[in-house]
């Protein structure tokens, strides 16, 4: 069976670190359309920013601090009623997956052809640009995946995101105890159990 936490941390890691690329990608683009040089032919010479730039720098910023978060919590076993569960987890993964497809789908749409300016250092940054957007949109893709499927697998949308259900290490509440008609509780061990 497959380490699920450490799969998950790789993930988050690789996401976090195209992240970080990607907010200097977008930093460089921002800096350069609102200090144009002298010269530059790129919009008669006048500064200008790109809204969708803008959007991917805060998105790579959101995924940077989601994905240390979620390291945190899932190395830690930290466990909170809300955030810290898979439902909090699959909440804030949708939104910053709706937040790369857009950003990447818009900048494709204004960049995705510009093979014939390559030799200029702006169009080659517009062009990274737009291909770590897409990469983080497939990391995030694969992690909301997974996320699911162990989710479905082990009915766990309100366990915490850890992935490990161990009654005896897991303060999170008295969810390991079943009532039962005769009045006594009944131990229960939930098992972790993933498809693969």
């Amino acid at each position: 069976m497959t380490d699920f936490p450490a799969l998950r941390i790789s993930f988050y890691f690789a996401s976090a670190l195209f992240s970080v690329v990607l907010l200097g990608l977008t930093a460089a683009r921002i800096h350069y359309t609102t200090h144009i040089p002298l010269g530059d032919p790129l919009n008669s010479g006048k500064d200008f920013f790109d809204p969708i730039v803008a959007e991917l720098l805060a998105t790579s910023i959101l995924a940077i601090l989601w994905s240390w978060f979620i390291i945190h919590c899932i190395h830690r076993r930290h466990e909170n009623r809300f955030i810290s569960t898979f439902r909090g987890e699959l909440i804030g993964l949708f939104i910053l997956w709706v937040m790369y497809l857009v950003g990447a789908a818009i900048a494709t749409t204004f960049w995705g052809k510009l093979g014939w300016c390559q030799m200029f250092l702006p169009c080659r940054v517009l062009t990274a640009l737009v291909a770590f957007a897409w990469i983080n949109f497939i990391i995030m893709t694969f992690i909301l995946f997974i996320d699911i499927a162990f989710v479905v697998a082990n009915g766990g949308f309100r366990e915490p995101l850890h992935g490990r259900w161990d009654p005896r290490a897991s303060h999170y509440g008295n969810s390991n105890f079943q009532w039962s008609w005769s009045g006594k509780t009944k131990k229960t061990t939930k098992r972790s159990r993933f498809w693969w």
